[in-house]
C-alpha cells in the first residue's frame, strides 16, 4: 500500500505557549513526558522538555500560558519576568507529518514566556496537576541549566530550543545576582 504523504505547505502550525520557569538560582523546570502507546511519539522522542501547549480558540497566549503551566505541574505562585518578542517555529520531521499532532498541523508556532517560581517545591504535583482536573503529562522533574536543554530535547525542536535559550540567555544570571 502507497500512503500519501500530506502536503507541508498546504498544513497549518498549531498556536502555542512555551514556559521557561526559573528558580531563585537561575536553573530552569524541566519534564519527563510520560511516553504514550500508539504512533505519535513527536512529543517523546526525548522525553524531558519545558512545559509547553496549545492555545485554546479566542484564548490571548500569555493566559494560555498560566493555564498550561497549571494544567501540566499544578504551579501557580510565579511572577511573569520576559515574553519573547517573536513566535518559534519548528516543523514536525516527515515520518510523522500527518500523524503526531493530531494529524493536522505541520509543526508549531510558540510564543515563549519566561516566569520565575516563587512558590514551595511541594506545590509542583505531577500526579494530579491542575487540582486532579487534568491529566498527568510527566512523571518526573527537576532543575536544569537553560543552556543544556537543547542537547536534551528532540532533535527537531533543537534549534527552536536554541533560540529561546539566546532570548532568555541573560536571566539566570539577573536572577542569581538577584
Amino acid at each position: 500500500m502507497n500512503a500519501t504523504r500530506p502536503d507541508r505547505d498546504a498544513m497549518p502550525y498549531r498556536d502555542c505557549v512555551g514556559i521557561a520557569l526559573f528558580n531563585k538560582q537561575g536553573k530552569v523546570f524541566i519534564a519527563r513526558r510520560i511516553p504514550e502507546d500508539g504512533v505519535d511519539q513527536s512529543e517523546v522522542a526525548a522525553p524531558w522538555q519545558m512545559p509547553q501547549g496549545g492555545i485554546d480558540a479566542g484564548e490571548e497566549p500569555l493566559p494560555a500560558a498560566y493555564r498550561e503551566l497549571y494544567e501540566e505541574t499544578s504551579i501557580r505562585t510565579i511572577r511573569l519576568i520576559k515574553e519573547a518578542e517573536d513566535w518559534i517555529y519548528y516543523d514536525l520531521p516527515d515520518d510523522v507529518l500527518g500523524i503526531a499532532l493530531k494529524g493536522k498541523y505541520r509543526g508549531q508556532r510558540q510564543k515563549w514566556f519566561a516566569f520565575l517560581f516563587e512558590g514551595d517545591e511541594s506545590e509542583i504535583d505531577l500526579d494530579t496537576p491542575g487540582d486532579g482536573d487534568c491529566d498527568p503529562e510527566f512523571d518526573a522533574w527537576r532543575w536544569e541549566a537553560l543552556s543544556a536543554l537543547p542537547d536534551l530535547i528532540v532533535p527537531f525542536k533543537r534549534d527552536a530550543y536554541l533560540q529561546v535559550v539566546d532570548i532568555f540567555a541573560s536571566l539566570p544570571e539577573q536572577l542569581i545576582d538577584g
